[in-house]
């Protein structure tokens, strides 16, 4: 049973899958090369539970066990006795790769290794390690506490044991669904969302209705929970930006090309819900201010 479970990390996803894993009762040590960012992260999780807290999801003395259950390590030696360890950095392929070089340098070779990449090849970071057979995408949607679904993917040489342990780790102990989808650039989920934040984008810079209008359309239309426009700013907007611009590379389609007004916003460094502005504004806690 994988219960010791390593998070490379501490940026907004490490953070979401972090509390995730240790609200589920597992023990979790998050990597960060910078003291700061993960103190940072532990900061980020608290907040995050004292919410919880106030919508009466969970209780003081919950919280005090999930912050119990994780661990910040300086470095990626210290996850060598972990059962699974997730890499959760940003879409960089070259920091990824050397990450799993790292990793495989530490790990044992029966454990797995796992990548949250949602446009990376698995093949291809997995083609740094001695041990290809043991890395599988792990995808997880943010925030990854609320949403119950996980893409797994298998790079080449994934192994058949390997896709087993994951698929029965992600159903059996984290009770989510696992969605099995073949190696292609932004999957499914990543792939459709973009497409949907980017055609929004085209509508505002159109002028076809303002930000909050077309966030409004689709969210009570369709029921979502955000708009498209504050879920870019939630992903953060250089990672759509980074993940639709990696899509047009890879298929060669005008449909990803991303939105001139999406790349003003990020060279101004209005990233969203991480800098507090975007295409709304947000208090220090991430709730979007009126």
């Amino acid at each position: 049973m994988l219960r010791k479970i390593g998070v490379v990390g501490a940026g907004t996803m490490g953070q979401s899958i972090a509390e995730m894993l240790a609200a589920k009762g597992l023990d979790v040590h998050l990597a960060d090369n910078t003291a700061e960012r993960l103190q940072q992260a532990l900061l980020q999780i608290e907040t995050s539970l004292d919410r919880q807290i106030e919508r009466w999801a969970i209780t003081t003395a919950e919280k005090k066990l999930i912050l119990n259950r994780i661990h910040t390590e300086p470095s990626l030696s210290h996850l060598a006795e972990c059962d699974l360890v997730i890499e959760t950095i940003s879409e960089d392929l070259d920091g990824k790769k050397e990450v799993f070089r790292q990793l495989d340098a530490v790990i044992p070779a029966d454990r797995v290794l796992a990548s949250n990449t949602s446009t990376l090849s698995l093949t291809e970071l997995a083609s740094v390690t001695a041990h290809p057979e043991r890395v599988i995408g792990m995808h997880f949607v943010y925030p990854a506490i609320r949403i119950d679904v996980v893409e797994i993917i298998r790079g080449l040489q994934t192994s058949d044991e390997t896709f087993g342990r994951t698929k029965d780790f992600i159903e059996q102990v984290l009770a989510k669904k696992g969605v099995m989808v073949y190696e292609s650039p932004g999957f499914v989920t990543t792939r459709l969302i973009c497409l949907l934040i980017n055609e929004a984008l085209h509508l505002l810079q159109e002028g076809v209705a303002s930000a909050g209008d077309i966030d409004s359309a689709m969210r009570i239309g369709y029921q979502f929970e955000y708009g498209p426009l504050e879920m870019a700013d939630r992903f953060g907007l250089d990672s759509v930006l980074a993940a639709l611009e990696r899509m047009f590379r890879e298929y060669g389609e005008l449909k990803y090309r991303p939105s001139i007004l999406l790349k003003k916003k990020v060279r101004a460094g209005q990233l969203g819900v991480k800098t507090g502005n975007g295409f709304f504004a947000y208090d220090k806690d991430g709730d979007r201010l009126p």
